[in-house]
């Protein structure tokens, strides 16, 4: 088993910045960021292994920014010119070598005025 403890989300105004945190409770290959929106599907937002490839969706392309630190097992999120539309539960992932997943609990990010 895995655990993941997020933190960082908030209330943010049209074209703020917020970083979310996520760290995991071992080593695992691959972490990234999914978010939901009321009403949506849970969609990927940036994934990165535990040797720095990255994977963006592309409406986040240029924005945020994905980075870990394998000593702490710490995967953020830096996320620039945030747009309403970006507002969303945003929710830790994990994936083993073998494609098991887990996910954390879920951070509420808000971008409004």
């Amino acid at each position: 088993q895995v655990q993941l403890v997020e933190s960082g989300g908030g209330l943010v105004q049209p074209g703020g910045s917020l970083r979310l945190s996520c760290t995991a409770s071992r080593s695992i290959y691959r972490m990234g960021w999914y978010r939901q929106a009321p009403g949506k599907q849970r969609e990927l937002v940036a994934t990165i292994t535990s040797g720095g490839s990255t994977n963006y969706q592309d409406s986040v392309k240029g924005r945020f920014t994905i980075s870990r630190d394998n000593a702490k097992n710490t995967v953020y999120l830096q996320m620039n010119s945030l747009k309403p539309e970006d507002t969303a539960v945003y929710y830790c992932n994990g994936e083993t070598l073998a494609a098991t997943h887990y996910w954390g609990q879920g951070t509420q990010v808000t971008v409004s005025s």
